[in-house]
């Protein structure tokens, strides 16, 4: 490692642009004529500037310390000019971690123009020009005695104070209040401050019994909420995000639709929109919107799209429990795994008692009883007189248990109810992990053409009623009925190089998609020693051979140097045997290569494996170092060309190859990549499953290895707490008993391979950042460029090459429609919009660096743009140049002949995450539901953690 370092240092000296000219000297004289504030200078890449010295000192420390570098004055070749906004901008950008208010003294990017780059087109959006017309709002805090948990009692008994008193103390005023301590009104009430009695009639139904609950609600004024920072944001000027403004608006907005549909966050569904279609398993799909407010260029703009999800069918408990197991439960008692299965479905469910007549009480489940309801007791009394539950039932309620071989619900505190007793409420949304075929049911439900979805859109406005509502009115609010009208611009494909030995040696893909005729891998891989085994019994041997037979034709029709043998026969072998089968094939075919080693592993699986598929890449990839290529069984009966080459694809990046790199690259003419070493950085937390509180969220860092093609990328992955977004292991430091302190991390790792494989040191550093919410975006650019300067600099003290961080995000709801849906010139088959598609304007931030681009053809449905947020740039890009670089990757992803939707480092980043979860070992969750002790991953053997194993 220290000889790594040294490497690393010495070569500050010996990086240069790749190519420097007879221009040299015209480049010196014009830098001396110009203001010493604009002169870009080559060192400036890799050293520190004074503004990024007062950045990086305002950050943590951990000891470093940067040398003091005197600038030489001189100029890349490369770059088209110079950009003089830069000192100025960092100076103002200066961060102060230590203080409270860092988040408010960091400013994001700025945008520093529109592009212009592409053909000129008008798309749609599913955005709706909003207008706030009332005068300022005000802030009430409202405290409710005795203390309401329940958002729906708090908002009842609200409900009854306005209509109480609206015409009276409150001054004819139409308050909006969120459900928790905070109520708005337009202008303000009379009074800073008073308390209400308010009384509530709990009836329960068909008993005649009424209960009635008296609360004391205390209104207090607590801020005045001015629209002069909105508005200022709007006009384009810089200023802080009025979220106090927003926020309000967002909650006038959702309470209209909130007293009609079933509320979720910032999502309402109801059975009205669509017809609830069942998924299997007990569950049902429900139609619904998502709503939001946003401050854009045009002015705010709420944005509504549709959402299908899952909610649980409103059954009687043991019907339920039948489809949950898909089996008789009627006469045949539960297993243990049965038992498990259920009680993980069914925890947390609400269900209303039917052996009562008209009494129906709701309960929320906790558990299921240990033993069958027939030999199940429990106390009656403080003498611990024991009673069974079927007598209980049968003498209170004079109810027979007939399934006595079931075991109870556990509801409340130690109450047990019979299943055959409870009906599921409806309306509640299932959140738990959907099994792979309601997955499917639920895709298929949700799945529309644009030119459907856009309808349906406009549809939900419309039953929306925004313009007619009291809320709407008292507020001022006015919205749109039609959707924003944009113009966007379609960015040219880039031009592909594949191998001289292929027909075709360049070519320019048509629509986002091209296949591999007439074309040779630009870099093809060897493979000499292979194996199969085939866990599928539904294979015959004859049948894997040949299919193996064709995938080692298609590889070396592709440009693959590859064995036409394997080391050994096809090994057939059990799932539930994968460990003893991989080593057998691994140490069999050691012994006949006697000094070789297996170097890829066909493995053909069931179409249902289960827990098969992570099985064998843990093994693989953390014991064995082998890489690995799975087929399913249904594509060696059924083989297509398309598979065996996508198959081709895969195992020729996993074995070391390239499979085409983009023309520009190589003719040096990529803007801020070309002109110096530069590496590009995915990065990608993914977090476990909804109600699996123990489970480790896994981070994910993977790196561009060969400068100048950006094609390769190495992968990193570690475990950390769960569901923490930031990145824990980018840099880290600990104490070794004998060396003292040691530094490490992702990124020095990474930073160190991309000098070991390329030989120079990157002078640029462009990081794509997948996965973060608008709500941790001051976060997560704080800590991560802070954690990306400790590692550049715990490798070289005056070691600073300039960083440009860029959020991509997917899991927004702005979707862009074709404004002419016939018009065939404007979409794509599936009648999206076309690849290449970028959006700057109308629909984006009014003054922040971030932009819409659908780099992908869409297959089905409508497609979704990726959100491209720039929220740090010192290398000073053009939206053209940031935009075109990051369409330009999406040609490049490794697994398909296809442009894919997402730039590849950040797909690639997504992938390893997503590997690396099988990496972990199953161990006993703690008795509290929290995992006190995170255990490390276990490292990847040295034969794949260089290489793009997760492909």
């Amino acid at each position: 490692m220290d000889m790594q370092i040294n490497e690393f240092r010495n070569c500050l000296c010996k990086c240069h642009s790749p190519v420097i000219g007879d221009n040299t000297k015209a480049s010196l004289t014009y830098a001396r004529n110009m203001p010493l504030m604009q002169i870009r200078v080559p060192e400036e890449d890799y050293v520190m500037s004074m503004n990024q010295k007062k950045l990086f000192q305002a950050m943590p420390r951990t000891g470093d310390n940067f040398e003091d570098v005197k600038d030489s004055i001189g100029r890349k070749k490369g770059r088209r000019r110079c950009r003089g906004a830069k000192v100025e901008r960092l100076q103002d950008s200066t961060l102060d971690l230590n203080s409270n208010s860092s988040c408010k003294s960091l400013k994001f990017q700025s945008r520093p123009g529109y592009g212009q780059l592409g053909t000129k087109c008008i798309v749609k959006a599913n955005h709706f020009l909003t207008e706030i017309t009332g005068s300022d709002l005000s802030h009430y805090s409202v405290k409710i005695t005795p203390e309401v948990h329940s958002v729906k009692l708090s908002k009842a008994i609200m409900t009854q104070l306005v209509k109480n008193h609206r015409n009276s103390d409150l001054g004819m005023k139409l308050p909006v209040y969120d459900g928790g301590s905070t109520l708005y009104t337009a202008g303000m009430l009379p009074f800073t401050s008073k308390e209400f009695t308010i009384a509530l009639v709990d009836q329960q139904t068909g008993t005649g019994y009424i209960r009635k609950l008296e609360f004391k609600v205390v209104i207090k004024f607590v801020a005045h909420a001015t629209m002069v920072q909105l508005r200022k944001l709007l006009l384009g000027k810089q200023v802080d995000c009025p979220q106090k403004s927003i926020k309000i608006i967002d909650v006038v907005l959702r309470e209209i639709a909130a007293q009609r549909y079933l509320a979720y966050g910032k999502f309402l569904y109801s059975p009205i929109f669509k017809r609830p279609e069942q998924l299997g398993g007990g569950l049902e799909s429900w139609r619904g919107f998502y709503q939001s407010i946003r401050p854009t260029q045009m002015g705010l703009s709420l944005n509504i799209d549709l959402s299908t999800t899952a909610f649980v069918e409103p059954l009687p408990v043991i019907e339920f429990v039948a489809k949950v197991l898909d089996k008789d439960v009627y006469t045949r008692p539960l297993s243990d795994a049965d038992r498990f299965k259920v009680k993980k479905s069914l925890r947390g469910i609400k269900v209303e008692v039917t052996h009562r007549g008209n009494i129906r009480r709701k309960y929320k489940i906790s558990g299921l009883s240990t033993q069958p309801t027939g030999e199940l007791i429990f106390p009656l009394d403080e003498q611990m007189n024991m009673k069974s539950v079927v007598e209980y039932f049968q003498e209170v309620y004079g109810y027979t248990i007939r399934y006595t071989h079931l075991p109870c619900l556990q509801v409340g505190n130690q109450k047990y109810l019979p299943m055959e007793a409870c009906k599921i409420v409806e309306g509640q949304r299932y959140t738990k992990r959907l099994n792979g075929k309601q997955i499917t049911s639920l895709l298929k439900i949700s799945c529309q053409r644009p030119r459907e979805q856009e309808m349906d859109i406009l549809q939900t406005v419309h039953q929306n009623h925004y313009g007619q509502d009291e809320y709407a009115r008292e507020f001022g609010i006015k919205v749109a009925s039609k959707l924003a009208s944009i113009e966007a611009r379609v960015l040219p494909a880039p031009w592909l190089k594949y191998n001289d030995a292929g027909k075709e040696k360049e070519y320019l893909p048509q629509v986002g998609q091209w296949n591999m005729m007439n074309k040779k891998v630009i870099n093809g891989s060897t493979v000499r020693y292979w194996s199969c085994i085939n866990f599928s019994r539904t294979v015959q041997e004859n049948t894997a051979e040949a299919f193996c037979q064709q995938l080692v034709q298609t590889c070396r029709i592709s440009g693959m140097e590859f064995n036409q043998e394997p080391v050994i026969p096809v090994y057939s072998a059990r799932p539930d045997q994968v460990k003893r089968a991989l080593k057998y094939v691994y140490f069999a075919s050691a012994n006949k290569l006697q000094g070789d080693e297996l170097e890829l592993l066909i493995a053909i699986l069931p179409n249902n494996n289960g827990p098969l598929y992570g099985e064998l890449k843990r093994i693989c990839e953390t014991d064995l170092g082998l890489i690995s290529q799975c087929c399913l069984a249904k594509h060696v009966f059924k083989i297509s060309r398309q598979y065996l080459e996508n198959l081709s694809l895969k195992i020729n990046v996993k074995m070391g190859g390239r499979n085409t790199v983009l023309l520009d690259a190589l003719t040096w003419r990529i803007p801020l990549v070309s002109d110096i070493p530069t590496i590009i950085f995915g990065a990608d937390v993914t977090h476990p499953e909804s109600g699996e509180d123990s489970s480790p969220s896994i981070a994910a860092v993977v790196a561009s290895q060969d400068w100048p093609e950006v094609t390769k990328y190495t992968g990193m992955v570690c475990a950390q707490p769960h569901r923490q977004e930031l990145i824990q292991d980018l840099f880290k430091t600990w104490q070794d008993p004998e060396r003292g302190m040691v530094t490490g991390g992702m990124i020095r790792e990474l930073l160190l391979s991309f000098k070991k494989a390329t030989g120079q040191k990157p002078l640029r550093i462009i990081f794509y950042r997948d996965g973060v919410s608008e709500g941790q975006f001051y976060q997560v650019l704080l800590y991560e460029l802070d954690a990306i300067r400790k590692a550049c600099a715990s490798l070289e003290a005056s070691y600073q090459p300039p960083v440009t961080f860029v959020v991509v995000q997917k899991r927004h709801h702005t979707r862009l429609f074709s404004s002419n849906h016939k018009d065939r010139n404007s979409t794509d088959k599936s009648g999206n919009i076309l690849p290449g598609t970028v959006v700057d304007t109308k629909i984006c931030h009014p003054t922040e660096f971030d932009f819409y681009l659908c780099s992908h053809a869409g297959i089905q449905g409508t497609s979704r743009p990726a959100h491209y947020n720039v929220l740090w740039d010192e290398n000073n890009f053009t939206a053209d140049e940031i935009q075109s670089l990051t369409n330009n990757l999406c040609y490049t992803y490794a697994r398909c002949t296809r442009s894919v939707s997402v730039v590849p480092p950040a797909y690639y980043a997504h992938l390893a995450a997503y590997r690396a979860r099988f990496y972990m070992e199953p161990e006993t969750p703690p008795e509290n539901g929290k995992m006190q002790h995170i255990r490390p991953l276990p490292p990847l053997k040295d034969k794949v953690k260089d290489l793009m194993f997760y492909c």
